[in-house]
């Protein structure tokens, strides 16, 4: 089964198609992680993009249940060098192909991946179409055309759920398949953008009773529910035009301690008076140096996104910079003593990646029990 990869600026890349047949618009971006397709393609965050993986051979360890990490495949297409047929893995149930296919997802494979990755490093990140049912390029061309992109639009109302809902699931020994029990001790009110199951699990692995809320959720309501502390989830897209959201933070800012997460950090930043900005390819791997300020360690991070807190712009607004990207001195974290705030653009659940960065949820426990606690 032919296939095509066309970028907005004219570049095609041909290869074989896998996985569900048909046709899809989205921005293309890649991801340098080696492992953990499967909750990259799950992971809300991933809306409306065509993700490439830089690692050439995808598919060998198979798909499985356990590592979904949302109710469904959220990325628009995927594109990889090799895709294998024949995974290897005792926690396999279907192949990388199998399991797009079933959930309506195109894959193209047999490009030149290293191409398509220098391409997007030298010119950004654009919008491309991938196709494995359509073949003419004038076709694509003028399907592309009014495809609009990710700047500029709300997308978060996509992902998120629309009713409250709880969580009591913890971390999961794959081994055992048991959930080690932990004694609740806090409530928190997660906004949902888009959130990580990964994200909820951890919570509830600290003693956390999760429930969780639309975006759309005002700063009444949420108190209303008297939480010890407030989650700000991962998400995609744009962050500027969800304004509902940062008007929900900005009325919770200095009433409970907030916590964020990708998403969460941009909604934050934007609450405090902040501006956010796209960045030319974004972060989207598992293996990004980030600095931690205060301690002066690196820690290797999971991360995605395309768009960043504009440190400049939150300058004497009793806001410091915690964490800095190494690859290019990005705002990685952010925090307010006073208001007792603090967020990162990484994913310190990881879900692929290392767990560096996981005694920040400690860090939100702290913070919840000590009303002296300051960060």
């Amino acid at each position: 089964m032919k296939a095509v990869l066309l970028l907005e600026d004219g570049t095609v890349f041909e290869g074989r198609g896998f996985g569900a047949k048909g046709s899809r618009c989205g921005e293309v971006v890649f991801n340098t992680a080696m492992t953990g397709y499967q909750e990259i393609l799950t992971d809300p965050s991933y809306y409306e993009q065509i993700v490439t993986m830089t690692y050439p051979l995808i598919g060998n360890y198979g798909t499985n249940p356990g590592d979904w990490e949302s109710r469904k495949i959220f990325a628009s297409g995927f594109v990889v060098k090799e895709n294998c047929d024949y995974p290897s893995n005792w926690r396999d149930t279907a192949s990388l192909s199998d399991y797009l296919k079933e959930n309506g997802v195109v894959g193209i494979e047999g490009i030149d991946t290293r191409k398509l990755v220098r391409h997007i490093r030298n010119e950004g990140a654009m919008r491309g179409i991938i196709s494995s049912s359509e073949l003419s390029i004038r076709k694509l061309t003028a399907k592309l055309q009014e495809y609009p992109g990710l700047v500029g639009r709300d997308i978060v109302k996509d992902v998120a759920v629309d009713k409250p809902y709880t969580w009591n699931e913890g971390l999961l020994d794959i081994f055992s398949e048991e959930q080690p029990v932990c004694e609740t001790k806090y409530k928190v009110v997660a906004i949902d953008c888009g959130i990580k199951r990964n994200i909820l699990r951890l919570l509830v692995s600290h003693g956390c009773a999760v429930t969780v809320v639309p975006p759309q959720t005002t700063a009444e309501e949420i108190l209303a529910l008297k939480p010890d502390g407030v989650f700000l989830s991962n998400g995609p897209g744009d962050p500027a035009p969800v304004t509902y959201a940062a008007e929900t933070v900005r009325g919770l800012l200095g009433q409970v301690p907030v916590f964020g997460i990708c998403l969460g950090i941009q909604i934050l930043g934007l609450a405090l008076g902040g501006r956010t900005y796209k960045l030319k390819f974004g972060h989207h791997g598992a293996n990004h140096p980030v600095k931690n300020l205060k301690t002066g360690k690196i820690e290797i991070t999971s991360q995605n996104h395309g768009f960043c807190v504009d440190i400049d712009s939150l300058a004497h607004k009793d806001v410091e910079l915690t964490h800095l990207n190494l690859n290019d001195n990005t705002c990685e974290g952010i925090r307010s003593r006073k208001l007792r705030a603090f967020a990162v653009q990484y994913h310190p659940e990881a879900s692929p990646g290392p767990h560096d960065s996981r005694y920040l949820f400690a860090e939100f426990i702290t913070l919840m029990s000590r009303s002296d606690f300051r960060l």
